[in-house]
């Protein structure tokens, strides 16, 4: 669970000659006592409940449609897309995984739409869940997990013995494996925050008036920070899941 706190910046909007609050959309809801400790429900976990449910509420549909799709027609528009998309994960699981890899390709699908649907989820005045390092951190421990599984699967011992080599790297093996999941978190939790944190700013410093003239920029900033930095940063963080998993397969047949 994501726990947040309530992170209302005013200072800013006050340097900046407003009496307007800047937020940058961590608002606390609602709060409950858990073990003695004081836990907030807030804009990143109903924004992320959200975001779930768009995803399942696809899932359905598509499933549907799937079944109801006669093969001696020609497949409707959204099946189409759906073939497309299916297709396309597929080949880039297999061209970056190999073969053993293609079994990831429902893992990769799924993290891939929830990253890109929880990454734009900013275009309709939600805060992205990948905003929050709780859900970053735990998207990279998953991969975290899934390399070293893999790597005991296949490597078996020789996935323990290859960080002593050599004898004097070992420290320096041992962190860079740990570092794995918190350069990925920070990255992706880092590059959607930092649109957040702008258009936060822009969107509380500015008069409405201001805006209101100013409005065709609001969309190339939102194109900008939302849609391009969000599909490079979904695509960025699939990718180097692969390549890590794909690194513990070795030169064994799958």
């Amino acid at each position: 669970m994501i726990i947040g706190n309530v992170c209302n910046v005013g200072l800013l909007a006050a340097a900046a000659g407003t009496t307007e609050e800047v937020t940058f959309g961590v608002d606390g809801l609602w709060s409950y006592e858990l073990f003695g400790q004081t836990l907030w429900i807030t804009t990143s976990h109903v924004s992320l409940v959200i975001v779930m449910l768009v995803i399942i509420a696809f899932a359905v549909i598509a499933n549907r449609v799937i079944k109801k799709a006669d093969p001696n027609e020609v497949p409707g528009t959204f099946l189409n897309i759906i073939e497309m998309a299916v297709e396309a994960v597929d080949s880039l699981t297999k061209s970056n995984m190999g073969e053993k890899g293609y079994k990831f390709s429902n893992y990769i699908g799924t993290l891939f739409l929830f990253l890109i649907t929880a990454n734009l989820s900013g275009l309709f005045g939600l805060r992205p869940p990948t905003a929050d390092y709780g859900t970053t951190l735990g998207l990279a421990l998953i991969t975290f997990i899934l390399i070293h599984y893999n790597g005991f699967k296949y490597e078996k011992f020789g996935h323990i013995t290859k960080l002593f080599q050599p004898v004097l790297l070992t420290p320096i093996n041992i962190i860079g494996e740990l570092a794995t999941p918190m350069s990925m978190s920070l990255r992706l939790f880092g590059n959607i925050l930092s649109g957040t944190v702008m258009m936060g700013l822009i969107y509380g410093l500015l008069p409405m008036l201001l805006q209101v003239f100013i409005w065709p920029l609001f969309g190339v900033l939102h194109g900008y920070f939302d849609v391009f930095s969000g599909l490079i940063q979904s695509y960025v963080f699939c990718m180097l899941t692969m390549v890590f998993i794909a690194q513990t397969f070795g030169d064994e047949e799958g």
